[in-house]
């Protein structure tokens, strides 16, 4: 069995070293991402940020090359979400794709809502590291 998914997409006009150096930083992960908004900070290895349905556990993958941001965020349910997402050039500037998932129980109105919640994420993530200076 697969899960229906969908690939959320923006072109953000800064070079994508710049972008993957900004969006692979956990400290950062509150200044775009609205689901994480609250705080994030590190306890021994892992990452705990705030957010709206509590504490949660964010997991990342480790610093690369390739563009990878993939992280994982375990809810205060104990349930682990595996959040695909990538970073690739486009010419100058580059592509940050968020691959989204719906999972088992999430209605099709709640799987819109989400997806439209990471477009509003991403949107803010462009307008942050194209006003970066350099």
């Amino acid at each position: 069995m697969t899960l229906p998914s969908r690939h959320i997409s923006i072109s953000i006009d800064k070079p994508m070293k710049a972008v993957y150096d900004f969006v692979s930083d956990p400290l950062n992960l509150p200044k775009w991402a609205a689901g994480l908004s609250g705080s994030i900070r590190k306890e021994g290895d892992v990452w705990i940020a705030e957010s709206p349905m509590g504490s949660v556990q964010v997991a990342f993958v480790p610093s690369n090359d390739l563009g990878v941001l993939d992280h994982e965020v375990t809810l205060p349910s104990g349930e682990t979400v595996y959040n695909p997402m990538r970073v690739f050039s486009n010419a100058d500037g580059c592509e940050i794709v968020f691959s989204l998932y719906q999972l088992p129980g999430m209605t099709e109105k709640q799987y819109q809502q989400d997806a439209r919640l990471v477009e509003m994420d991403l949107l803010q993530l462009k307008e942050i590291v194209e006003n970066i200076p350099g």
